[in-house]
């Protein structure tokens, strides 16, 4: 497979690895993103141990909870001047009230929901593009349902450049549901306990840290327990429960939840435009273009 610039760039985005560094790694795993991560982690050359998605695009996240029923959306904007819009800000909630009354399955079908004129949503989102003059998305929305005897923890970070949203099983209180989401946005934790992480994760970080233990130079004869030693630190970094509490860095996630009498099986965590790259505009090139065409 070619290797190109822009595949090596991305490489290097993700990792910090040296330019050569990512190409040398993408040559050796035939321009297999994944596999050059690993390869350069298991070489010490990455300064990045996970995975992290580029955030670029602009919008804002929403969180919604009537009742026993709450939704968390996403919808994106090209700038953030239009994200602070009052008739974009308008436009998310009124979309957040639709969605929850419908719980469409997916993103296609909450576009052909229609609001009490009987305009769909697809059509909303067009008339909110005309007036405001920018590409407008609703990107993803997740609802959630819980019980009396539950509680919700929502929290929105920097006005909604991240929105978490938690349900506390068996316990009532509002407060430690947020606190549990202030977490969240904090940490960004991948799950919620070591039981949903799966076997392949596992084998792969193991693999990756086997190398990295050869290759410092350590015994055959006790790399294995160094390895089941960071792999307790890995699940710290990715699981919600076994992660040091924000709040009481003497207290566990876990031993906080359970201090409630409650239980979390699940959250939802959206970040603004992760995932998604924003166009770099050259303005340099742009006016010498421009000279050129007057």
């Amino acid at each position: 497979m070619a290797i190109t610039a822009q595949l090596v760039k991305e490489l290097r985005e993700k990792t910090g690895a040296g330019m050569m560094d990512c190409k040398k790694a993408l040559v050796q795993t035939d321009g297999d993103i994944d596999a050059a991560v690993d390869f350069l982690r298991e070489k010490g050359l990455s300064s990045a141990a996970k995975k992290a998605d580029r955030i670029a695009a602009e919008g804002t996240t929403y969180i919604l909870a009537e009742g026993n029923e709450a939704v968390i959306l996403e919808v994106n904007a090209e700038t953030d001047f239009v994200a602070k819009n009052e008739k974009f800000q308008v436009l998310v909630s009124e979309l957040a009230k639709q969605i929850l009354a419908a719980k469409p399955e997916s993103v296609e079908a909450a576009l052909e929901l229609t609001n009490a004129e009987g305009v769909k949503i697809e059509d909303q989102i067009s008339t909110a593009v005309a007036t405001i003059g920018e590409k407008i998305t609703l990107r993803r929305f997740e609802v959630k349902t819980k019980t009396d005897a539950d509680a919700y923890g929502s929290y929105l970070h920097m006005g909604g450049r991240i929105g978490v949203l938690v349900v506390l099983e068996g316990s009532t209180d509002e407060s430690a549901a947020k606190d549990v989401a202030m977490h969240i946005a904090a940490i960004n934790p991948q799950y919620v306990s070591r039981d949903e992480v799966s076997e392949e994760v596992v084998d792969r970080e193991r693999k990756v840290l086997t190398e990295q233990a050869l290759n410092e130079g350590k015994p055959e004869n006790i790399v294995a327990k160094m390895v089941e030693g960071r792999l307790g630190k890995f699940f710290e970094d990715i699981c919600l429960l076994d992660q040091t509490f924000v709040k009481n860095s003497d207290q566990k996630v876990r031993d906080f939840v359970k201090s409630t009498g409650g239980n979390i099986t699940s959250f939802v965590r959206f970040a603004v435009g992760e995932g998604i790259e924003k166009r770099e505009d050259n303005f340099a090139e742009e006016v010498m273009n421009q000279v050129k065409g007057n």
